[in-house]
């Protein structure tokens, strides 16, 4: 016993002189100086706005002035130092700390895994973890670091004030934003970056966006194909399939302009910058209703939205294109976004571009020469740029003007030189020309924390000027199609309470299409242009609380020109019947009125062309979509099983906007296609690492009732598909993905065996049989890609990414068609198209 109470007493006298502060009465430092010049007769020199702000804890009555001096130097961002017995001088110092906490919701106080944790002006900064919480090594005590959450308030601290002392860190509540009823269900989903919310769309992050297979940048179009029921039948950006639908029947909208193309390099290359993208929404079904148009899906892109008071650049390279953006304050409430990205492909060729320039050109005249023009007599040029412009104006922080510019285009010049009949040479120059320009403005405006008004409008024009021609008959084909459309919207939202938001709106539409073909011999002209207006009116409520969420839309569109009014009605639901298990339900009826005619081989240089038409009821019909989904949710401990089921039926399709390679190809029959099928994802994730594992099954088949036989496979009728994917940190700032791809293959039509070729006036053609009968080999694909981190000084940040896409280098079929042999008419040759071969790339990047 004696030795114990000894033992106390001497614990006790050594932890009141280590630790002077023991109480944790806080009181403030000026407070404090005061009592100790009292108490002991010395004098503390000082800068009054250096301490003013400062709180520490009360000391204990019997600890001696050196210990309260050697705590205060521990546990303050300020330096004491004795001048003499009686003097002590206080300054402050540019030391460094940890900084630490937890970072949990407002709304049910669970941790939110995925949050961004930035050092302001510098490239230091970290993600929370699964429960949570973050660290951060050596920060300056006089820094400022900003905490931020898709769908949250952010965060600012001093980083004093989140200091890890004595192993303690701070529990940080993050509050929901009022607007978000909506809010992120799972923070990191498949990859860092990939978000999905309670509505069941899925949110990409670019900012944040962490390694995905093959991938050297975050390309937007290609990361959303890791998402299950989203293919790309042929590896194309800009001929995605989400569920079974056509690459048309996707509403792409950039800052609210609809897009009319995607892709760059004919497809394999999405057109645009993920640099000033904060993150792009991806819809499959219940989508709201102030969206139509997109009877399959919406891909809406949105770039940074707030102003930045410090200057944000990067600039970045691969071995297909250089590009830079840069975030520009001009004052506090005024700042310009811009971006540029140029491909060096007509300058400098690399073993990238020639896989990609291959994938896109076989079996073209570019690439398969007539009999009478040599390698030497022919030449191609390629190249594309896309730059965008964003500026940022707020009036105060209700009223805020936003204005975005965007321009794509891609260009193709094919040179063929000939001897002409007096000995001298001619050259004849093949072009295709591809444009998309795009200007939006919008106003958003908060009158009261209830009570919210957004106004914009946008201007977008698509041309395509195309300019072929052939030697061989001296015939010069000119192909012309301009899109034109403008829109203007208003939408309302009332928080009637932190549960209920009404949202109502209306849209106005003009669109008009020109299409035009010129033949020099024999002479022949077409020219066909037409103009479609739309009103719409819309409204939903959405609604949230506790386990249930709920949202329910309707749509009227009125199409002035066929004095047509279609209503579409709207629902998202999901229930949460335990913390693990939740059920949902989704539907959706949509229209599209502007669908794409898919041009073949003889129409320019052998590169399949698109060409985008307007509906006009007789020939061409309104698409008109009805979806319905549902499905369960199994999420424990950082497993997330997913299962949905889905049908959809889409009428008012053509024969010519398939691409069908069969005797419906120049057919304009109209029908529909009806696909159901079900989607499968497991997806396992950790600090560390993730992997997933989905798999889609579905039955896509046409009707055409004007066609013999009237049911048959859709183009796109892959009837399963894999793919399987591990990302693994190996370390903090080294992440490795790998993973591939398996699918059924596409569907294709075989000659009728014994009378392959028929005559057709003047012409053969291919005598095709039962179409899609046949399917190619299956596809199967492995990509693989590392992205390093690393530091190039306190605020410069550099990346690095390789990546490879068909690892194993597998020979895939993506299409097989036939064409009329021309070393004999009665037989037909087989055409294969294939994926591209084994594919490097490398990425650098370097971030201001």
């Amino acid at each position: 016993m004696d030795l114990t109470k000894h033992f106390l007493i001497v614990y006790l006298c050594f932890s009141g002189i280590s630790f002077g502060f023991q109480s944790q009465d806080k009181i403030p430092l000026l407070d404090l100086f005061v009592k100790l010049e009292t108490k002991f007769d010395v004098k503390f020199s000082y800068a009054t706005e250096d301490v003013r702000d400062v709180m520490v804890n009360k000391p204990n009555d019997a600890v001696t002035l050196q210990s309260i001096i050697e705590a205060l130097n521990e546990t303050t961002h300020l330096n004491f130092k004795f001048l003499s017995e009686r003097y002590i001088t206080v300054s402050t110092i540019n030391k460094t700390i940890t900084v630490c906490g937890t970072l949990i919701s407002n709304i049910d106080k669970t941790p939110l895994m995925g949050a961004s944790v930035l050092v302001d002006k510098t490239s230091k900064g970290v993600i929370t973890d699964s429960n949570g919480a973050f660290q951060l090594l050596e920060v300056p005590i006089n820094q400022t670091l900003t905490i931020s959450y898709l769908g949250y308030d952010t965060l600012t601290f001093k980083a004093s004030d989140l200091w890890k002392v004595e192993e303690t860190c701070k529990t940080i509540i993050i509050n929901e934003k009022s607007e978000a009823l909506n809010q992120i269900l799972i923070a990191k989903f498949l990859t860092t970056g990939l978000q999905k919310r309670v509505d069941g769309s899925t949110i990409l992050n670019t900012e944040k966006f962490g390694a995905l297979p093959g991938l050297t940048e975050p390309d937007i179009l290609q990361s959303i194909q890791a998402l299950p029921g989203v293919e790309s039948i042929d590896e194309s950006i800009t001929n995605i399939n989400v569920r079974g639908g056509t690459s048309d029947e996707n509403l792409i909208l950039w800052d609210g302009i609809k897009m009319y193309h995607s892709g760059h390099f004919f497809g394999l290359i999405s057109a645009y910058n993920p640099y000033l993208t904060s993150k792009v929404e991806v819809i499959k079904n219940g989508t709201s209703s102030e969206f139509s148009d997109g009877v399959s899906s919406t891909i809406n892109m949105h770039t940074k939205n707030e102003l930045s008071h410090k200057f944000i650049g990067g600039l970045g390279a691969n071995l297909i294109h250089a590009d830079a953006f840069f975030e520009i304050p001009i004052s506090k409430k005024l700042a310009l976004h811009i971006s540029g990205r140029r491909s060096f492909t007509d300058i400098l060729s690399t073993p990238t571009y020639d896989n990609y320039f291959e994938r896109s050109f076989q079996d073209s005249e570019i690439t398969t020469n007539s009999e009478n023009i040599s390698d030497a007599e022919q030449s191609s040029d390629f190249f594309f740029y896309d730059y965008t412009a964003k500026l940022l104006f707020d009036f105060n922080e209700n009223h805020k003007f936003r204005a975005t510019f965007i321009e794509i285009n891609n260009n193709l010049d094919y040179v063929e030189s000939f001897q002409n009949s007096e000995g001298g040479t001619e050259s004849k120059t093949s072009n295709l020309g591809q444009e998309n320009l795009g200007f939006g403005a919008n106003w958003n405006a908060t009158w009261n924390h209830k009570f919210t008004t957004h106004l914009e409008a946008f201007y977008s024009k698509y041309n395509v000027d195309a300019t072929n021609y052939r030697i061989e008959t001296d015939q010069r084909l000119t192909q012309a199609n301009e899109v034109l459309e403008t829109a203007v919207k208003f939408k309302a939202n009332y928080s009637i309470n932190n549960n209920l938001n009404l949202l109502s709106g209306y849209q106005f539409s003009e669109t008009g299409i020109l299409y035009q073909t010129t033949v020099s011999a024999p002479s022949y002209d077409r020219t066909k242009k037409d103009v479609l207006l739309n009103h719409a009116l819309f409204s939903e409520m959405e609604y949230r609380k506790g386990n249930t969420y709920l949202r329910l839309g309707l749509r009227g569109n009125y199409f002035q020109k066929f004095n047509k009014f279609i209503v579409e009605p709207r629902l998202n639901f999901r229930q949460k019947l335990s913390q693990q298990f939740a059920v949902k339900v989704q539907g959706e009826f949509k229209n599209q009125s502007v669908n794409q005619k898919i041009d073949f081989q003889d129409d320019f240089l052998g590169v399949e062309n698109r060409r985008w038409i307007i509906a006009d009821e007789k020939q061409i019909k309104i698409s008109k979509s009805k979806q319905a989904s549902a499905g369960f949710e199994f999420n424990h401990k950082n497993w997330l099983i997913d299962v949905e089921g889905f049908y959809k039926v889409v009428e008012g399709i053509t024969a010519s906007n398939q691409g069908f390679y069969n005797n419906f190809q120049y057919n304009n029959a109209q029908g529909s296609y009806m696909v159901n099928g079900i989607e499968f994802l497991m997806n396992k994730t950790a600090n560390n690492y993730s992997a997933w594992v989905s798999y889609t099954y579905s039955v896509n088949d046409y009707e055409f009732k004007a066609i013999t036989p009237s049911v048959f496979p859709n183009n796109v009728d892959i009837r399963h598909s894999i793919s399987l994917a591990f990302n693994y940190n190996i370390l903090k700032d080294l992440e490795l993905s790998i993973g591939g791809i398996w699918r059924s293959g596409q569907p294709y039509t075989k000659p009728v065996a014994g009378n392959e070729t028929v005559q057709d006036g003047n012409n053969t053609r291919v005598n095709y049989d039962t179409p899609n009968k046949e399917n190619v080999e299956d596809f199967m694909r492995m990509d693989a890609s590392i992205k390093y981190d690393f530091n190039l000084s306190e605020s410069v940040l550099g990346i690095l990414r390789v990546g490879v896409l068909n690892l194993l280098d597998r020979k895939n079929s993506i299409n097989r068609y036939y064409e009329v042999n021309p070393e004999d008419s009665n037989s037909a040759v087989q055409i294969n198209n294939v994926s591209l071969g084994f594919t490097p790339n490398v990425s650098l990047r370097v971030n201001l």
